[in-house]
């Protein structure tokens, strides 16, 4: 991967990143937990206070019980627990395989084909799905931003490749599942021919999922990398 970064300066990245937490699932048992632990700071203060001291206002008043709210915690750290645990272990696994193969380009010619592959126990829906080209000797222009397919393709096209000639890109909808598997069978996300690889200098895909407790996972690869390494050169 290149030195490239996303806007704002960020450095694009191969690795696997949680985006986004689930507010009903994630954030309101955590302050569910913080209300529970303020009542009981508060009641522990009670606690050792004289009885002429609660019996003025206001510390007479008494939020709940402390056996019921000793209930109340352990009920609301498990949960916590709970969903943390159960969150890792739908976590999807987002994985990229890609080789020089035949049959997805016009004329069955050599082609980089790039797969993705949720390697996880669980369906992931995408979220959203974009990317970023940056032509051979552009450099690595803050200009080149993430835009969709149909955009993508446009600005590829323009600079004189060829849909299913030199390239071919895939739509994914929002909300396509990309189902776990066991195996390294890859959804397609392109193919691109020698002069491909040669004009472009990286071909960034940023995919963004949802699990199924709703936490957002991204991860953004680099459809070029390793196709011009010498021990993945294309047969004739």
């Amino acid at each position: 991967m290149s030195d490239a970064v996303q806007d704002g300066g960020v450095p694009l990245s191969d690795t696997q990143r949680r985006v986004r937490r689930s507010p009903l699932l994630f954030t309101t048992p955590l302050v569910l937990l913080g209300i529970l632990l303020l009542i009981l700071f508060w009641e522990s203060i009670r606690a050792n206070m004289t009885g002429d001291a609660r019996a003025e206002w206001p510390w007479r008043l008494q939020l709940v019980d402390m056996e019921a709210l000793g209930s109340l915690l352990a009920v609301a750290a498990g949960a916590v627990l709970a969903r943390a645990q159960y969150a890792r272990t739908v976590r999807p696994y987002l994985g990229w395989r890609a080789a020089w193969a035949r049959g997805d380009l016009r004329g069955d010619v050599q082609a980089w084909r790039v797969g993705i592959l949720n390697g996880g126990q669980h369906i992931a829906a995408i979220e959203s799905w974009e990317c970023r080209v940056v032509l051979r000797g552009s450099g690595e222009s803050v200009d080149a931003g993430w835009v969709d397919i149909d955009e993508a393709v446009t600005g590829l096209t323009a600079a004189g490749l060829v849909v299913a000639e030199d390239f071919q890109l895939v739509k994914f909808g929002q909300g396509f599942p990309l189902v776990g598997t066991g195996s390294y069978e890859t959804v397609l996300v392109g193919a691109f021919s020698k002069r491909f690889v040669e004009d472009v200098d990286s071909l960034y895909v940023r995919v963004r999922v949802t699990d199924v407790v709703g936490d957002s996972h991204e991860r953004i690869g680099d459809c070029m990398k390793g196709a011009r390494a010498v021990t993945q050169a294309p047969l004739d």
